[in-house]
């Protein structure tokens, strides 16, 4: 595995946080939302470090073109991270950056989201609702701060990247495998809270009610949403099949179990 021989400099540094800043959600979609966005955000530092039109440089943009999506206040932090392994290792960082990306998108995405939107914004929206001005400049000052933030952050992760990478560098395998399970332990997560899905309809049997979803919940709490989720993934392992097919059969079988909800009276599935 050839190694990177290029050392990035302050001017990759600006660039990648200019995109970061204006470019990183262009390319937005549903079915791996932020990821063309990052790989166009670090492409250039890509084809210096691998050399441009290589077999290394195409492994890793594939790498980097997969699923990610976190906070836009926290980004920079795991790609100064990514990049400095990458430039140490080379492509056989491949790994370590996947695991490495899939492992803190979720906990930055949870954090940023909830500290700037939501805790930030609510302040500022109840002080403008009340007639106080100080709501606007607060949350231009916010956002002000946020983008400096972001500046400095990618460096500081960088320095950090390298120090990982050199001194811990027997142990790198080990923080791979455990940045993997914590990804597969952060999906999990989000399927169980993410896809509310119930089994509204309690049909009689011999004058009886039958809650099925409370019968469900017995056996596993949260089954229709794993059930629902393994069923995509089967979905998606199917030649021709793609994450945006996928939704809109997804959407043609809930239209279709509410249609026949409506013509029997009766409330098949809750959301």
């Amino acid at each position: 595995m050839m190694k990177s021989k290029y050392k990035l400099t302050k001017a990759d540094f600006n660039q990648i946080n200019k995109r970061s800043l204006f470019t990183f959600q262009w390319g937005w979609n549903y079915e791996r939302m932020q990821g063309s966005g990052y790989l166009y955000m670090i492409l250039p530092q890509l084809r210096k470090m691998c050399g441009d039109g290589t077999d290394e440089l195409k492994q890793m943009m594939k790498t980097h073109s997969q699923f990610f999506n976190t906070s836009n206040f926290f980004h920079t932090i795991v790609t100064g991270i990514d990049i400095a392994l990458e430039e140490k290792e080379g492509v056989a960082s491949k790994d370590a950056v996947s695991g490495i990306k899939t492992a803190l998108m979720g906990p930055f995405a949870a954090i940023g989201d909830a500290i700037f939107p939501a805790i930030m914004g609510a302040i500022a929206a109840n002080m403008a609702i009340e007639g106080n001005p100080v709501g606007v400049f607060l949350w231009v000052a916010v956002s002000m701060a946020i983008n400096i933030f972001r500046w400095k952050q990618l460096e500081i992760a960088y320095k950090e990247g390298v120090s990982l990478v050199t001194t811990m560098q027997s142990h790198l395998e080990a923080l791979t495998d455990a940045a993997s399970v914590l990804g597969l332990f952060m999906v999990g997560a989000l399927i169980a809270t993410m896809i509310n899905v119930k089994i509204a309809a309690v049909p009689e049997v011999f004058g009886v009610a039958l809650d099925i979803q409370n019968y469900l919940d017995m056996i596993l709490p949260r089954m229709v949403p794993a059930l629902i989720a393994g069923g995509v993934y089967w979905l998606l392992g199917k030649k021709g099949m793609s994450s945006t097919k996928a939704i809109f059969i997804v959407i043609a079988i809930i239209v279709a179990l509410a249609a026949l909800g409506e013509a029997i009276g009766m409330d098949i599935l809750t959301k």
